[in-house]
C-alpha cells in the first residue's frame, strides 16, 4: 500500500492510499486506527503533502562509503547520527528555500525509515515489526556551516531542509532499491540502498537504544556519494525505487 497525506478540498487534511483510479480517503490515521472511506478522489484534485508529520528526524552520516570517502572521512565503526526538527519537513513540490545565512547547499538522496510504533531497546531482528514503510526524502544540507560549525544542527536543521515523500510504501524489502537524485534533469546521486554501511534493522535498533521513537518518526538512512550545490530555481528530484519521485524547487529566501 502506497500511503499519502493530502490536503483535500475546502483545506482538509486527511491520510489516504493510492489506487488505480486515484486516492482512497481514510479516517483516522495508519498509526492508530483507520479506515476507508467512500471518498475516492482525482489524483489532480489532491494536493500532496509530506506523508508524515514525525516528532524528530534522525539522520545518519557517512552510511555510504563513497559518500565518507568524498566528505574526506572514514567508514565508521557505529553510526553516526544526527536529527533535524520536525519543522524542516516538507512535501512533494513544496519549496527548498536558501537561506541567507548560507552559501552552499547541497542535496542529499535518501530511503528514509517511517517508524510505525513506539520503539525503545529494539533488536535488530525485531526492527521489522516497528516499521510502517519506507519513503523518500532530501536531506537537505548547509555544506559550509556544517564546515564552519564542526557539528551539523544549523547546516541541517533550516525549515525546509527534510523534504519527505510522495508517499509511505508499506510493502516494501528496503535491500537492493536504487537511490538516485537528478538536478535539472542531470543525475547526480545513484546508489542501491545495498551499499549502506549499516542496513536499515540496524539503524532502528542503534537508535531505539538511544531514544525512544514514536509513530510517525523518520530515519534517514544516509547518502550515496554526489552530494552537490543547488541554487535558485533548481529542480531536486529524489527517486526511490518502488516508491516514487519527491519534487523540489529550490527558491531564494
Amino acid at each position: 500500500m502506497k500511503i499519502v497525506r493530502v490536503r483535500l478540498p475546502g483545506d482538509e487534511i486527511a491520510y489516504g492510499a493510492a489506487e488505480l483510479e486515484g486516492i482512497r480517503v481514510f479516517r483516522g490515521t495508519p498509526f492508530v486506527a483507520w479506515e476507508p472511506t467512500e471518498n475516492l478522489i482525482p489524483f489532480e484534485s489532491a494536493l500532496l503533502l509530506s506523508p508524515v508529520i514525525p516528532t524528530k528526524v534522525i539522520g545518519v552520516g557517512k552510511n555510504y562509503a563513497g559518500h565518507a570517502a568524498e566528505m574526506g572521512g572514514e567508514i565508521p565503526d557505529e553510526p553516526i547520527i544526527f536529527s533535524k526538527p520536525a519543522t524542516s519537513v516538507i512535501g512533494p513540490e513544496a519549496a527548498v528555500v536558501i537561506p541567507p545565512d548560507s552559501n552552499e547547499v547541497h542535496h542529499e538522496a535518501e530511503l528514509a525509515v517511517v517508524v510505525g510504533k513506539v520503539s525503545r531497546l529494539v533488536a535488530p531482528e525485531d526492527a521489522g515489526t516497528h516499521i510502517l514503510g519506507y519513503t523518500a526524502a532530501n536531506d537537505v544540507t548547509a555544506r559550509d556551516l556544517q564546515s564552519r560549525d564542526g557539528q551539523w544542527t544549523r547546516a541541517k536543521g533550516f525549515d525546509t531542509f527534510c523534504p519527505l515523500g510522495p508517499a509511505i510504501e508499506t510493502e516494501l524489502d528496503p535491500q537492493g532499491l536504487m537511490v538516485s537524485c537528478r538536478v535539472n534533469g542531470d543525475l547526480r546521486q545513484e546508489a542501491t540502498t545495498d551499499d549502506m554501511v549499516f542496513g536499515v534493522a540496524e539503524l532502528l535498533s542503534f537508535v531505539s537504544r538511544v531514544m525512544t521513537l514514536l509513530p510517525g518518526d523518520v530515519i534517514l538512512t544516509g547518502t550515496p556519494s554526489g552530494v552537490g550545490p543547488v541554487f535558485p530555481g533548481d529542480i531536486m528530484e529524489v527517486e526511490v525505487e518502488r516508491i516514487g519521485v519527491l519534487r523540489n524547487r529550490v527558491v531564494d529566501s
